[in-house]
């Protein structure tokens, strides 16, 4: 047990920790100078300053360690110059050690705090994943890599989102944005993945799964809506569903108000442009129908599909540029599906300098 407080501090001096150097120097500091000031210049009250610098970085442990050297600093001072039995070095001490004792006992309550926040956080990171699971790295033909960069620098996941599902001879994937931000954005879309998977591999073609889907968005609004309030904003996704067979080099693609896939082939960077506009999913009632079609586009071997949301083609810089996506994507066309994420997401970082407006989802699929 006595060894805690050492093996607390000898974790500190590390080089990220280096700020542990003030409170010691300033105890130094005082006690050097205080000893060869004139009697009546007193510099022991400024020890306080030791413990409250520490507790703004260290936990209970050490900053009552500093604490205690400080008094023992303060007792030392008060023997070299004679005075430790007067009634001001005493009052002195006895207030360094009330607020280094308050200093520790606010350290505890915060790292109390700290540590219930740490667990709520891991609870709900672990809800997150299993939500928003990782894509695999291989399907069938298929190598496939994936990104998430949320907009909320704690948040783990927002309103974008991507999910896989086999068939018997072919891939599925989904990639999609909700509309909205935090809770009510998750849970859509918390209940867009849950009817992609629940029906991905059970549904006879591609155009079933969109109408699936688009009902589900629209059911979970439905059911909530009061009849009278007819201002109630609806609930819908961009989103985009392909369907890449084993053994045929195509795509069959549906897209509802998505950014257009990009293919990298020999040949350089292409969009796949569907000629059927559809509506975004939720919304498919709108126009009295919810007739999806399926467009096919050439998926040669070695070619790969680069899928992403909005968050990324809108993603600017400092001088309102949008990050050029097809421009970059031109550069990658030869390297690996989880090489071509890594470098988007330097790349896209650099260009925003850090600062995201928006969820950015991006997923990369190779026919190898």
């Amino acid at each position: 047990m006595p060894l805690r407080p050492l093996t607390s501090l000898r974790r500190c001096w590390q080089p990220g920790c280096t700020t542990v150097v003030l409170p010691l120097g300033l105890i130094a500091v005082v006690f050097v100078v205080d000893i060869l000031s004139p009697s009546h210049i007193h510099l022991g009250p400024l020890l306080v300053a030791a413990p409250a610098i520490t507790v703004a970085f260290a936990g209970a442990r050490l900053t009552a360690l500093i604490g205690a050297l400080a008094v023992a600093t303060q007792v030392a001072i008060g023997v070299e110059r004679g005075v430790l039995d007067t009634a001001n070095i005493q009052a002195q001490i006895g207030a360094l050690l009330l607020v280094s004792t308050l200093l520790v006992g606010f350290c505890l309550v915060r790292d109390r705090r700290e540590r219930k926040l740490h667990r709520m956080t891991s609870v709900a990171e672990a809800a997150q994943h299993v939500l928003l699971r990782p894509l695999p790295n291989r399907s069938g033909p298929l190598e496939i890599a994936h990104l998430y960069l949320p907009a909320e620098a704690e948040a783990e996941m927002g309103g974008d989102l991507y999910a896989a599902a086999r068939t018997a001879h072919s891939t599925r994937l989904l990639i999609a944005d909700v509309r909205g931000k935090g809770l009510a954005a998750i849970s859509h879309a918390a209940l867009l993945l849950g009817a992609f998977r629940a029906a991905a591999h059970r549904q006879a073609t591609l155009r079933n799964l969109a109408v699936h889907l688009d009902g589900a968005m629209r059911w979970d609004s439905a059911q909530w809506r009061a009849r009278d309030d007819a201002d109630t904003e609806e609930s819908f996704a961009t989103a985009m569903l392909l369907d890449i067979p084993d053994e045929e080099p195509v795509v069959h693609v549906i897209s509802c108000g998505h950014p257009p896939a990009l293919r990298l082939g020999r040949d350089g960077v292409s969009a796949l442009h569907p000629g059927a506009h559809h509506l975004p999913l939720g919304l498919g009632g709108l126009n009295g129908t919810s007739d999806y079609q399926a467009e096919t586009f050439p998926f040669e071997r070695g070619e790969q599909l680069l899928l992403y949301t909005d968050g990324v083609v809108e993603a600017r810089d400092a001088e309102g540029v949008f990050y050029p996506l097809a421009e970059r994507a031109a550069g990658w066309t030869q390297r690996r599906p989880d090489a071509v994420v890594r470098r988007l997401r330097e790349d896209l970082i650099a260009h925003i300098d850090g600062h995201l407006g928006d969820d950015a989802a991006v997923v990369a699929v190779r026919r190898g």
